[in-house]
């Protein structure tokens, strides 16, 4: 007997729209789905993890999940919620972006095992790069009329008079491959049900009438809310860009951190879409962090599942470890344990000074690394007076005037960390 797909997807609030008579359909035995996944970095980012948290649970549900890499559609642009087209990408690069992504999702997905629902990749550009522009709209457009285009959101968005661009009719032509998609995958793969972001609805209901009208089948729709944040900021998004997956953009010290910055309203709802905890011990967990909410247990059970998940428990231990470096109490040895991506993460934005590498192999005198070679604090005497005061740091270390900073202090064979107090830091970049 299968699981009820639709209505774990409903509890975990990742349901916006269905299409009447898929849940009735996935409960007939196992089924095959896909999301579509947009191959222009050779990265997913976290406002990519919903659609796969989908075929994870479609997975899991013991139907087959199908990840759908859109190296023809990344080529023409999505219209949907884009004010702009986008680049065009060369196959070579849509080729290694497939490589990378599929690696990523292997985290989530079982490709390999002999299941009769082992989630398979697959690639529209296979299908769509002999497929004549004569053929394609001889077989594939005269079956949809321009009405029914032009009625989509999407389209009528981009249309509007406050959409200055217009609509170049490549992305007029979008929903038709993607509806093209699949109808090839319904054929090829028994594929019955596309899912995506409501956003995707159009698009998806395009694909739902090929396989009617084409196919002789029927194919069925099921959308997840698109994610937001309580503030109204995007999710997904810090000042620097894009939360990625892959550890070398987005460092898992910075990606944990994202997630324990998270308000409790959105905790409480992120909590049930980004990890795969029971309904109980959500429950459970939310009732506890409404009487004590200044713990956090909500975030930093939320950040720990997506840090494990995505990355590693080693990832996660070292990313809290570099946490307690700046909030908690921690020692030289701890700082000596981080890598200089997350050192350089952990203390962005604290002032710096260059010395020499010579200067700390004969041993560098601490008046000389707090004002006289760094310029951290005004002069000699504001040296002489804080280290007097017991104030300064090196390393996390308290130390005195007769300390000299050598070799043995550096972190990642390249800084020196100081500290006045408990706030002021200063970092010794050795070069």
């Amino acid at each position: 007997m299968q699981k009820n797909f639709v209505e774990e997807v409903t509890w975990r609030g990742m349901l916006h729209d269905v299409m009447p008579g898929t849940e009735e359909h996935l409960l007939e035995g196992m089924q095959s789905a896909y999301v579509g996944i947009d191959p222009t970095a050779d990265s997913l980012h976290i406002g990519h993890l919903v659609g796969v948290m989908l075929l994870r649970h479609f997975q899991l549900a013991g139907h087959r999940p199908l990840a759908l890499v859109g190296g023809a559609t990344g080529m023409i642009g999505d219209p949907s919620g884009k004010s702009a087209e986008r680049n065009l990408l060369d196959e070579a690069t849509l080729r290694h972006n497939q490589e990378a992504i599929k690696n990523q999702l292997s985290k989530f997905l079982d490709f390999d095992s002999d299941a009769p629902n082992a989630a398979l990749l697959v690639n529209n550009y296979d299908w769509m790069k002999d497929f004549s522009f004569l053929d394609f709209i001889r077989d594939v457009g005269k079956h949809i009329t321009v009405n029914y285009m032009m009625a989509k959101d999407s389209v009528k968005k981009r249309l509007s008079a406050e959409a200055k661009e217009g609509m170049s009719f490549t992305e007029f032509t979008y929903q038709l491959v993607q509806g093209y998609d699949f109808l090839h995958l319904f054929k090829a793969h028994n594929c019955t049900l596309q899912m995506g972001g409501s956003d995707q609805w159009g698009n998806i209901t395009t694909g739902t009438e090929l396989i009617r009208r084409i196919g002789g089948g029927k194919g069925f729709a099921l959308t997840c809310p698109l994610i937001t944040k309580a503030d109204g900021t995007k999710f997904g998004k810090t000042e620097g860009g894009n939360v990625w997956l892959d550890p070398e953009r987005t460092s898992p010290y910075r990606f944990y951190q994202y997630w324990l910055n998270t308000s409790d309203e959105d905790a409480e709802k992120y909590i049930k879409i980004f990890t795969f905890l029971s309904k109980d011990e959500i429950e459970e967990l939310v009732a506890k962090h409404k009487k004590e909410p200044h713990l956090r247990q909500l975030q930093k059970k939320l950040a720990e599942e997506v840090t494990t998940m995505v990355h590693s428990a080693e990832d996660l231990e070292n990313a809290v470890k570099a946490s307690n470096i700046l909030f908690g109490k921690s020692t030289s040895a701890d700082l000596k344990q981080l890598n200089e991506k997350t050192f350089l993460d952990v203390f962005e934005g604290v002032p710096q000074a260059e010395i020499s590498k010579d200067d700390i192999t004969e041993g560098l005198d601490m008046i000389g690394a707090l004002a006289a070679k760094t310029g951290f604090l005004s002069s000699n005497g504001e040296a002489r007076r804080e280290l007097k005061q017991n104030s300064i740091s090196v390393n996390k270390e308290k130390v005195g005037e007769s300390y000299t900073i050598t070799t043995t202090d550096l972190i990642s064979d390249k800084f020196v960390l100081l500290q006045r107090g408990k706030k002021n830091y200063f970092i010794l970049i050795v070069k």
